[in-house]
């Protein structure tokens, strides 16, 4: 199961606002979703996102929309996204490193 993370359509004719979910990327737009992350309203500009869970279902390989990746890079998600993909790849390299040092003895 490919999950994307992207909007959803609410609101009345003229006057919409959007849900940034977690959903299977085989269902259609406003079809039933995993769970919700945050909102965005475009006419007021409202954006509130609960940056854990996004954080947590980006590290779980999930794929944001062009929409929702602007919206998370405006709050920041994006940039702390790749800092702690940085970070545990960091880790990962010290480990490799020190585990050839001590198969060399």
């Amino acid at each position: 199961m490919s999950v994307s993370l992207r909007l959803t359509r609410m609101g009345t004719k003229k006057k919409p606002f959007y849900r940034i979910i977690a959903i299977d990327s085989r269902v259609e737009r406003d079809g039933k979703y995993i769970e919700q992350i945050g909102i965005y309203n475009p006419l007021t500009g409202e954006k509130k996102v609960n940056s854990e869970i996004a954080l947590k279902w980006l590290t779980n390989g999930a794929k944001p929309s062009q929409t929702v990746r602007d919206i998370f890079s405006e709050k920041g998600i994006m940039k702390d996204f790749h800092e702690s993909k940085q970070k545990s790849k960091d880790e990962k390299n010290k480990l490799s490193r020190s585990s050839k040092k001590t198969s060399k003895k």
